[in-house]
């Protein structure tokens, strides 16, 4: 069953620019994507590529420029009031940095409340659940009436987790959720996200920069530059058989891998330097930092195409 589905996906920001001159940011490019329930798909690319932009729109936070976002079968930004509440109930978040995400003038217990008030669930619900969620994030009762400055990082985590899944969601946005705590408590994260998956059938979009973390989570990888999804495929595909030169570039860039980084050697490079960065844009996005650059690279977008019954890459060399 696919649970989440976008079609033709775009969103664009404009700006102010120099002498007011209007300046647009073209974020997400036309993404199709498909997220089966139960599954984790892991979206990876450098910063500011729209891994979070993405993320957002699919939840409603932002309202798309063009295409569509599928809850099951209900078109998410087409539907009434009353059938919109029900989807946003089944759909939540968990943010990069637990502590700006938390309000730090209210408790844990406040914290983990809000989400289910919001909803109007009984207080005897919300009890039960409270109880359920402390105990399985591994909290015991009295930390309930603490503040978020009181923990660490991974403690904090921790308690954004609980407010996601206070709502008892079928969908989960994991927004880079343990970069920024260590590489221990990273593993802990990890762990407890996998279990409560399995414990309750949740459906994550995992996005992160870290290659070797959303090859460990996911079942399918995303691959972003730019605003466009340049290869998609089965984590392990992706992993070891990637066919895109930017997919190349992220998985030598993993410490400890030997493959040779090609894309950051200019001596390889193909056609003038000059002349792929300037016109990249109106081409493969990219055009300037790839070493197989041809002519028609800087004139047409490749389009994103399959090549086994499970893989998809844009690029002109396949």
């Amino acid at each position: 069953m696919i649970l989440i589905k976008t079609e033709k996906l775009e969103k664009e920001y404009v700006s102010s620019g120099f002498l007011g001159k209007k300046r647009r940011i073209r974020a997400l490019k036309g993404i199709d994507i498909e997220i089966k329930k139960g599954e984790t798909y892991g979206l990876v690319g450098e910063s500011g590529c729209g891994k979070s932009t993405f993320g957002r729109t699919v939840l409603g936070m932002e309202k798309p420029t063009a295409g569509k976002v599928y809850f099951k079968d209900t078109d998410i930004n087409e539907s009434e009031s009353k059938e919109i509440k029900k989807i946003r109930r089944n759909m939540q978040i968990i943010f990069q940095d637990p502590y700006s995400s938390l309000d730090p003038s209210w408790n844990v217990k406040k914290i983990i409340e809000e989400p289910m008030k919001a909803l109007n669930i009984s207080q005897e619900e919300i009890y039960r659940r409270l109880d359920f969620l402390t105990e399985k994030i591994g909290f015991i009762k009295k930390y309930l009436e603490r503040y978020p400055y009181e923990f660490s990082g991974g403690q904090r985590q921790r308690i954004g987790i609980a407010r996601a899944l206070a709502t008892e969601p079928e969908f989960i946005v994991c927004d880079e959720p343990v970069s920024a705590l260590d590489v221990s408590v990273q593993a802990q994260i990890i762990n407890m996200l996998l279990d409560f998956q399995n414990s309750f059938n949740l459906t994550y979009l995992f996005i992160s920069h870290d290659m070797n973390v959303v090859h460990f989570i996911a079942a399918k990888i995303g691959v972003m530059f730019k605003g466009y999804l340049v290869e998609e495929g089965e984590s392990d595909e992706i992993m070891f058989m990637p066919r895109h030169p930017y997919t190349e570039l992220l998985i030598s860039a993993i410490p400890g891998n030997t493959k040779t980084d090609k894309t950051a050697d200019n001596e390889e490079m193909k056609g003038p330097e000059r002349l792929i960065i300037s016109a990249h844009d109106e081409g493969c996005p990219f055009a300037g930092r790839c070493p197989y650059t041809m002519e028609k690279c800087l004139k047409k977008i490749p389009p994103l195409k399959y090549i086994t019954k499970t893989h998809r890459v844009a690029c002109h060399l396949i």
